[in-house]
């Protein structure tokens, strides 16, 4: 992929590239200039973590609860809720993105759950509160499932369509190149390589890793994992892991060569397929749900590995790395990750007894996405309330039809939102769009005063803002781990509320 078929990888060439330009003198500076950028705004958020803390007594206190749009925007989750990471997020990412979110919470939060909520009673049984599922929870949590299948789905056939077109004509192009010349015809060789690409190959094929290890690896694992994984979860039988681990490296491929040529990796595209067909397998009565969800797991791990994998060896192949020291980096990263990740995730489930719930801090939105996706997979359309499958069609079909438009319209294309991006929010709320707004509007106001400056810093504060208040994390943790619990909630009240709530204390 790397050296024969020259896919481009674009995230991993403009991370090599990256790479390289500290490698020059005036690449050292700039790098020197970044990282005390990053320390600086690291310092500050996560300052302001530990500020924000002493006002947090309980999850509807501080200053995520300061209603900045009005009382009546805060109940429909509209409000600036002070995250330096959702300000450093809306930095890094593309302006559409961030536009694409903020329409997605109008549309849902600002209008379609308002008027859904009218018809409580007709669509819906009364009562039901926010959380049901045969509530209005069930038109935000399947309707973004709607809007996110579509994309997927089109987002699917199209990098499959590339990846197959592309891959026809590097196996023509390679059939030609062993044709031998003939009188008054064109030579088909390929363009003589330049040094430095003659040197990356020879250094690249020096330390490759041998074919039979890459098999015997895999093999090993699929071993290890249908031998454990079925006594974790109980519902996932040991023939679900084999047809997984027979069917994955076909997928890998495809996810590899297709993120080689559009950047675009299709790993939870194919983990929902693991969801819909091994926990329809199982069914209802056979534990289908988490089924479904080990499956996907499983799944994504192997896909997701495969084109990431690949991004990283381009890197290396255009730094002039070993592929063999970057493989044995990657299996001690790895393992490392398998003591750090559940470790942190135990710190983070006992602090925050809510985690995962809607009103918390964490809300998790994917993980009620994904549980409702086995859920559909396994019961069928029945669970659905009064027209949400309606909706649901509709909005799977503006996806497929708002993606076509854009990639009809080419590089104007750039001015249509996302349907991806606009889904998040129907869950969670707008709230974290209008923070990645405000980190939008700083970097326009930055291009505009000095565009260079921003492009070479942008990066470094944005990172400084997520790391500092993400790591802020970790110690409040541990703070509410120890039972130290914050002195102070600050709470914002209606006047006619204020006024009953003094009338209370004063009696």
């Amino acid at each position: 992929m790397i050296i024969d078929f020259k896919l481009t990888y674009p995230s991993g060439t403009a991370t090599a590239h990256l790479i390289n330009s500290f490698h020059t003198p005036q690449g050292a500076k700039l790098a020197k200039k970044q990282v005390k950028m990053l320390g600086k705004f690291f310092s500050m958020s996560f300052l302001w973590g530990f500020f924000q803390w002493f006002y947090t007594a309980t999850d509807q206190c501080g200053f995520q609860a300061f209603p900045s749009l009005g009382l009546k925007a805060y109940e429909n989750r509209f409000y600036f809720d002070f995250s330096a990471i959702y300000v450093g997020v809306g930095m890094i990412c593309p302006y559409i993105i961030n536009i694409s979110v903020l329409l997605g919470g109008i549309l849902s939060w600002g209008i379609m759950w308002p008027l859904i909520k009218t018809n409580e009673g007709h669509w819906y049984e009364k009562g039901l509160g926010e959380g049901n599922l045969h509530g209005i929870q069930g038109y935000r949590v399947f309707i973004a499932i709607a809007l996110i299948l579509g994309d997927g789905l089109y987002n699917f056939v199209k990098v499959i369509t590339h990846t197959l077109w592309g891959l026809y004509h590097q196996i023509q192009e390679r059939k030609r190149e062993n044709v031998l010349p003939v009188a008054d015809q064109d030579s088909p060789s390929s363009p003589e390589l330049s040094y430095d690409d003659r040197r990356r190959t020879q250094l690249f094929l020096k330390d490759q890793i041998p074919t039979w290890f890459a098999v015997a690896g895999y093999v090993a694992i699929a071993a290890i994992s249908t031998a454990t994984l079925p006594h974790i979860f109980h519902q996932l039988k040991w023939y679900y892991i084999i047809v997984i681990y027979l069917v994955a490296p076909t997928l890998a491929f495809c996810n590899a060569y297709g993120c080689g040529l559009t950047d675009w990796s299709l790993a939870s595209t194919y983990g929902k397929l693991a969801i819909f067909t091994i926990g329809a397998w199982a069914g209802a009565t056979r534990g289908g749900v988490l089924a479904g969800l080990a499956a996907c797991g499983v799944m994504m791990n192997i896909v997701s590995t495969a084109s990431d994998l690949m991004q990283d060896f381009k890197t290396g192949y255009l730094t002039l790395a070993s592929p063999r020291s970057m493989f044995v980096s990657q299996i001690i990263g790895t393992t490392m990750g398998c003591v750090i990740s559940p470790s942190v995730f135990w710190i983070f489930y006992k602090a925050f007894p809510d985690l995962g719930k809607s009103t918390s801090e964490y809300p998790a939105p994917y993980a009620i996405i994904y549980r409702n996706m086995a859920i559909l997979g396994v019961q069928g359309f029945g669970s659905l309330p009064k027209n949400c499958l309606l909706l649901c069609y509709i909005f799977f079909a503006a996806a497929v039809i708002i993606n076509l438009f854009k990639d009809f319209l080419g590089k104007k294309g750039k001015f249509v939102p996302l349907p991806m991006a606009m889904a998040i929010p129907f869950y969670i709320g707008p709230y974290f769009a209008i923070d990645m707004c405000v980190g939008s509007l700083i970097l326009y106001v930055w291009e505009r005063i000095n565009k260079a400056k921003a492009d070479a810093f942008a990066p470094a504060v944005a990172s400084g803002l997520i790391c500092g208040d993400g790591i802020w994390t970790l110690p409040a943790s541990i703070l509410a781990l120890a039972g130290v619990k914050p002195p102070i909630c600050m709470k914002f009240l209606s006047r006619a509320t204020n006024v009953k709530v003094d009338t209370f204390l004063g009696n």
